[in-house]
């Protein structure tokens, strides 16, 4: 493993992400009307039950995000058949990315890891983080995790951020 922090209080970087096969959204602009700051979710990819939980969570309470300015948005390294398969057990309504480059996982900083067998993936995937940016797309708060048990507690997040 493997990372390059971002910090607090800098610029988040260009990013553009994958929506569909032929539709892209740049991280760190909110997509919403209503919201005036995007967090965006890092997950580690559809093989990760622990991530699926985190976003169910995230599911529950982002009423309560988009009700203090911020938009949820999650990513991963996935291609688009493992998100679209990964949709179906997920069930969120919130925007989810897919197609993280290694590129973009090293302008995140975060931590990527190499499967350690078929059954997780078959791809280099990046560990859990956090980016919360405002609209001049200046990072706001970050948490980066190396593994996918170490996560911020969703309320306190809400709490901290209001």
């Amino acid at each position: 493993m493997f990372t390059n922090k971002l910090h607090p209080g800098t610029s988040f970087p260009n990013i553009k992400v994958n929506l569909s096969e032929s539709e892209t959204f740049a991280l760190g602009s909110p997509i919403n009307d209503d919201a005036d700051w995007q967090m965006v979710i890092v997950y580690r990819g559809a093989h990760c039950p622990l991530c699926t939980k985190f976003l169910h969570e995230l599911e529950e309470v982002k009423y309560l995000f988009l009700d203090i300015g911020i938009e949820i948005v999650a990513i991963s390294a996935d291609r688009f058949e493992q998100l679209e398969r990964h949709k179906e057990d997920l069930k969120v309504n919130f925007t989810l990315g897919y197609g993280l480059s290694l590129a973009d996982m090293n302008q995140l900083g975060v931590y990527q890891s190499i499967p350690r067998n078929d059954h997780e993936t078959d791809h280099v995937f990046s560990e859990p983080a956090m980016f919360v940016i405002d609209r001049e797309k200046t990072i706001i708060a970050v948490d980066l995790s190396n593994n996918p048990f170490t996560r911020p507690d969703v309320l306190n997040l809400l709490n901290g951020l209001k």
